[in-house]
C-alpha cells in the first residue's frame, strides 16, 4: 500500500476553475492512511491547493494505479459506498470507471452549437450593413404612407403590398452592399476590417453565393408580384448598384466622386420615393399615377440627404481610398472641408423644410413640420461642433448619427400635408 501511495499521481480538478493541480503527499501521513484502509474506516482526505490562479479546497477524484494493486482501490471504494452521507458524491466524483470522466458532454456540445449559430448570425448581420437595410425599410414605409388618403385605405391589401415591396427591396439591398464588399476586400482590410469578407470569416465563394442568391430572390419576388413600379425599382437599383461596385471596363463608378454620388442619389432619393409610391398608388389601390405635393417635397429633401450620405460615407474611409486610388471628395478636398459641406447642406435642407411647413394650410402639419425640423437642425449643429475630426472612431460614430437623422426624417415625411 505504501508503494501505491508513492506511485500514485493524483491530479484533482479545482472546484472553482478546473485548474489541474498535482498532489505529492497526504497531510495525514502514509501510516494513518494505511491504518484507516485496513480498519475499514476510510475518510476523505482534503488538500489545500494554492497556485497563481486559485485558492480553494480540492477533493481527490481519481487514482492512477498499476494493475496488480486494483484490489486495494476497489476495497477502498466499496467502503466509501457504505457511507450513505457520501454516496451521492461517489457516484459523481469518485467513479473508478474511466468512461464516466465526462458525463455531461451534451451540454458543452449544445453550448458550442448555440455559439456557432450566434457567430453566423453576427457575421451575416455585419455583411448586410444593417443601417442601409433599416434606411430602406423605413423609407418604403414612409413613402407608402403618402398614398394613404383615408383611414379605410389601411386594408389587408395595403399591408400585403407593403410587405412584398419591403422583402424584395431588402433582398436587393443586401445584393448591392454584398457586391460592394466582394470588390472592396483589400480596401476594407484597411477601412472596415470587421466586415466578414475582409476579416476572413466569409470566403469569396461564400460571398458570391450569398450575393447571387439575394439578387435572384429579389427579382423572383418582384416578378411573381406583378407590379411594374416595384420590378422597375429593383431593376434600376440592380443596374446602378452593379455599375457602382463591379470592377470592369467603364464600370466601378465609385472611383469617380461625382458619378458615385449620383448613383446613391438616384437610388435613395428618386427610385425609393417615386417607384414605391407608385407601387402602392397604382398597383395596390389601382389609382391613376398622380405626383402629390408631399411626394415632391420628400423627393427634393431626400436628394439633399442622399448627397450628404454619399459625401460623408467616404470621410472615415479616407486612408484606404487614398491607398487604392479611389478619388473621393474626401481624398481630393480633405476631411474637414467635406465634413462642413455636409453639415451646411443638411442645415439648408432643414431650413427649407421649416419654410415649407410654415406655408402649410394644415395647422397640425405646420406645427409638427416646423418644430420637428428645427429640433433636428439644432441637434445636428451641436453634434457637429463637438466632433473630433482627427479621431476615426468619432467620425464613424457621427456617420451613424447622420443615418439616424435620415430615419427621423422619414418619420416626419408622412406628416407633411
Amino acid at each position: 500500500m505504501d508503494s501505491l501511495l508513492r506511485g500514485a499521481i493524483v491530479r484533482p480538478p479545482c472546484l472553482k476553475c478546473t485548474t489541474p493541480v498535482e498532489l505529492s503527499a497526504f497531510p495525514q501521513g502514509r501510516k494513518r492512511w494505511r491504518h484507516d484502509i485496513l480498519k475499514g474506516n476510510p475518510k476523505y482526505y482534503l488538500v489545500s491547493v494554492e497556485d497563481s490562479n486559485c485558492r480553494s479546497l480540492n477533493i481527490i477524484k481519481k487514482y492512477s494505479i498499476v494493475r496488480s494493486q486494483a484490489y486495494h482501490v476497489n476495497r477502498f471504494a466499496g467502503s466509501l459506498r457504505q457511507q450513505s452521507t457520501f454516496s451521492w458524491i461517489l457516484d459523481k466524483q469518485f467513479s473508478v470507471n474511466a468512461s464516466s470522466e465526462h458525463p455531461l458532454e451534451s451540454k458543452p456540445e449544445a453550448k458550442g452549437t448555440w455559439k456557432s449559430i450566434q457567430t453566423s448570425l453576427d457575421a451575416f448581420y455585419r455583411f448586410s450593413r444593417p443601417h442601409t437595410v433599416i434606411g430602406t425599410v423605413i423609407g418604403i414605409i414612409s413613402v407608402s404612407l403618402l398614398a394613404i388618403q383615408r383611414l379605410s385605405d389601411f386594408s389587408p391589401l395595403f399591408f400585403m403590398g407593403l410587405l412584398e415591396a419591403i422583402i424584395a427591396a431588402v433582398c436587393m439591398n443586401i445584393y448591392i452592399v454584398g457586391l460592394n464588399q466582394l470588390f472592396d476586400i483589400e480596401i476594407d482590410k484597411v477601412n472596415k476590417p470587421y466586415l466578414p469578407l475582409a476579416s476572413g470569416e466569409y470566403s469569396v465563394g461564400m460571398g458570391v453565393g450569398i450575393v447571387a442568391s439575394f439578387a435572384l430572390m429579389s427579382f423572383f419576388l418582384g416578378w411573381i408580384v406583378g407590379s411594374w413600379p416595384l420590378f422597375s425599382a429593383l431593376f434600376v437599383s440592380f443596374i446602378l448598384g452593379t455599375a457602382y461596385s463591379i470592377n470592369l471596363p467603364l464600370l466601378r463608378w465609385k472611383r469617380f466622386a461625382l458619378i458615385a454620388a449620383m448613383c446613391i442619389l438616384a437610388v435613395r432619393a428618386v427610385v425609393v420615393q417615386l417607384a414605391f409610391f407608385l407601387h402602392i398608388q397604382t398597383f395596390v389601390y389601382r389609382r391613376p399615377p398622380i405626383l402629390t405635393w408631399p411626394l415632391v417635397f420628400t423627393t427634393a429633401f431626400m436628394s439633399f440627404f442622399s448627397i450628404v450620405i454619399a459625401l460623408f460615407k467616404d470621410i472615415p474611409d479616407i486612408d484606404g481610398d487614398r491607398i487604392f486610388g479611389i478619388r473621393s471628395f474626401s481624398v481630393r478636398l480633405g476631411q474637414k472641408r467635406v465634413f462642413w459641406i455636409c453639415i451646411y447642406l443638411l442645415e439648408i435642407a432643414y431650413a427649407v423644410a421649416m419654410l415649407v411647413g410654415a406655408a402649410s394650410s394644415c395647422l397640425w402639419s405646420k406645427f409638427i413640420t416646423v418644430l420637428g425640423h428645427g429640433i433636428l437642425a439644432l441637434i445636428l449643429w451641436n453634434q457637429a461642433k463637438s466632433l473630433d475630426l482627427k479621431n476615426k472612431v468619432s467620425i464613424t460614430s457621427f456617420y451613424m448619427f447622420i443615418w439616424k437623422l435620415f430615419y427621423a426624417e422619414y418619420l416626419l415625411v408622412p406628416l407633411v400635408r
